[in-house]
């Protein structure tokens, strides 16, 4: 077994904010935080999703990654997680590759079910759901990624 060269270092930035802080303010942070660890060597980050808790304000981590990457040269750049059952699979794939694409393949693509019921519940989305609805997604993802025109559940000899 061959090692690494040198030990990888990552961040999983939620990112938690004080209720009441300036939200422009707190993400311009986090986005220096990124510029920061980009300096220092790191290897990757990834940014949670989260829509109703009111500390973590970051609704779209695409759209976040896309304003991280063109501040950053070298960090790689992970949805931590993009939670699939409030999701069209087609949306995520696209704005996974549109991503791919603009980083020059630094971004990763991190999915869940969502952990906060509220966040469903906002939704509509019954929570005890989430589980089903995101491997439902994670067949027509996978569809997507690899060229299919049809679901693997679709398939025929």
């Amino acid at each position: 077994m061959t090692l690494p060269a040198r030990l990888k270092f990552g961040i999983f930035m939620a990112p938690f904010h004080p209720l009441g802080e300036d939200p422009t303010l707190a993400l311009e942070r986090d986005l220096e935080l990124l510029q920061w660890l980009d300096y220092l060597g790191f290897d990757e980050a990834w940014i949670g999703e989260h829509h109703s808790a009111g500390w973590e304000t970051i609704a779209s981590p695409e759209v976040f990654i896309a304003t991280a990457a063109e501040r950053t040269k070298h960090l790689k750049l992970g949805t931590g997680v993009i939670s699939l059952p409030y999701h069209h699979p087609l949306m995520v794939a696209n704005r996974m590759i549109l991503l791919d694409h603009l980083t020059k393949g630094r971004v990763m693509l991190g999915v869940g079910p969502g952990a906060l019921a509220t966040d469903a519940y906002m939704l509509g989305i019954d929570p005890l759901e989430q589980r089903h609805r995101m491997d439902e997604s994670l067949v027509h993802n996978q569809a997507t990624f690899f060229g299919m025109t049809r679901g693997v559940s679709d398939s025929q000899p």
